[in-house]
């Protein structure tokens, strides 16, 4: 046993275990804050609603802009200089959030938060590339997504006991362990920028081919209507806590084991679904996702029983499962092989939208109307887009496989 974990252990570049440990230490201490953010400005701001969620959405907005250059920062500057500075300004956010009063306070420190979380990404992700063989970024991706739901599993139950003791503790150990992070980064990763990469490009015996945005309405479709499943997300980091509030008497214990459970599911049965569902036509795997993701709208919404609140978070795990990697496949496949970067830079802006804009407006519903009614909107929203992501998933896959026949 103890030769199998040695071998295991030195599968892999050093650079990738600090990504590994960092991921389980950060991980845990995020859903330790996130789940539990929206409550502690609310009671902060004097009960008011909009104001967390707007401040809530200021750091995936700003994120959003920032990752618009931070990939080209990581290539000029350096993978390693660049992880520093967004540990550091992640590590003085958040000691920033025990001494803030103000709602223009928390929105500074948001907004900071929004810029020191979108720097890192694209350095780290490009830094496994420099250093993992192509062969093996699958499991690097693996390893670090189940390193990730370590911390998803563990962090919300772990919050909701800090919170009740003290919240400005919660913030110190989040602190604190984005340091520790930023420490291994600066005394055990070493650089791994390519040296061709420091100096000028390389002559080539042809130019790239120039992105033109006009020539690409495909992904920005698929784009547009995946942007419902990141409302329903944000929705569960911001005001599904708030709607729990009305309806059950210890909501925060209900909320921290909703996720904890989402969490341990992912952990056990993402590579077994993954493995069953391969095969599967994609518009198929769309099809169930999105019809799952507008019954977990309705759940949340509605469920009056505890029970029946874990049987809709089961339906949303098991949606996310097979929404996320069949509809990569589908990108995967349209976009140019020159280009697969950029498609793929575009899709993941949904997020960032989804996260920016959700809260605002799950909050403006949730003060002029109820939770109950936010829901159903979002659901019928889920249904609607589905149903045009299914058309178009299944207009867009059967045209690359006529034109991969072609070229047979």
């Amino acid at each position: 046993m103890r030769k199998k974990l040695t071998t295991f252990y030195h599968n892999y570049d050093t650079a990738i275990w600090i990504r590994v440990i960092g991921t389980i230490l950060t991980s845990l201490t995020n859903f330790m804050v996130r789940p539990f953010l929206v409550l502690y400005l609310y009671d902060k701001l004097n009960s008011s609603l909009l104001l967390p969620m707007i401040i809530i959405g200021l750091q995936p907005l700003c994120g959003l802009l920032v990752n618009l250059f931070a990939g080209n920062i990581s290539d000029r500057f350096g993978r390693k200089p660049v992880l520093i500075v967004s540990l550091l300004i992640q590590t003085v956010t958040l000691s920033g959030y025990i001494f803030a009063e103000s709602v223009w306070e928390y929105a500074v420190i948001s907004i900071l938060n929004g810029i020191g979380a979108a720097l890192f990404m694209p350095a780290a992700n490009a830094q496994i590339a420099d250093v993992v063989p192509e062969n093996k970024r699958a499991e690097v991706f693996a390893l670090l997504h189940t390193a990730l739901n370590v911390g998803s599993a563990g962090g919300p139950l772990i919050g909701v006991v800090l919170f009740a003791w003290s919240s400005r503790i919660v913030f110190l150990i989040c602190a604190l362990s984005v340091l520790a992070y930023l420490i291994l980064v600066w005394i055990k990763v070493p650089e791994t920028l390519p040296a061709s990469s420091r100096s000028a490009a390389p002559e080539t015996g042809r130019a790239k081919a120039a992105f033109r945005p006009g020539e690409h309405k495909a992904i920005y479709t698929l784009t547009v209507l995946a942007l419902p499943v990141s409302l329903l997300y944000a929705q569960v980091e911001s005001t599904l806590p708030l709607h729990l509030q009305t309806h059950f008497l210890d909501f925060k214990t209900v909320y921290a084991a909703m996720l904890t459970f989402n969490g341990l599911t992912v952990i056990l049965l993402q590579l077994w679904l993954a493995k069953r569902t391969e095969g599967l036509p994609p518009y198929h795997v769309v099809a169930a996702a999105y019809g799952m993701f507008s019954l977990v709208a309705l759940g949340y919404g509605f469920s009056p029983y505890v029970i029946l609140l874990f049987a809709v978070e089961f339906l949303f795990t098991i949606g996310e499962m097979l929404f996320g990697p069949h509809i990569q496949k589908v990108i995967a496949r349209i976009a140019p092989v020159e280009q697969r970067g950029q498609y793929f830079s575009i899709y993941g802006m949904n997020w960032q939208i989804g996260r920016a804009i959700g809260p605002v407006a799950g909050g403006w519903m949730l003060e002029k109307a109820n939770g109950e009614v936010m829901f159903f909107v979002f659901a019928l929203l889920l249904m609607a887009s589905g149903i045009l992501q299914v058309i178009q998933v299944r207009s867009l896959y059967g045209r690359a496989a006529r034109a991969l026949e072609k070229a047979v």
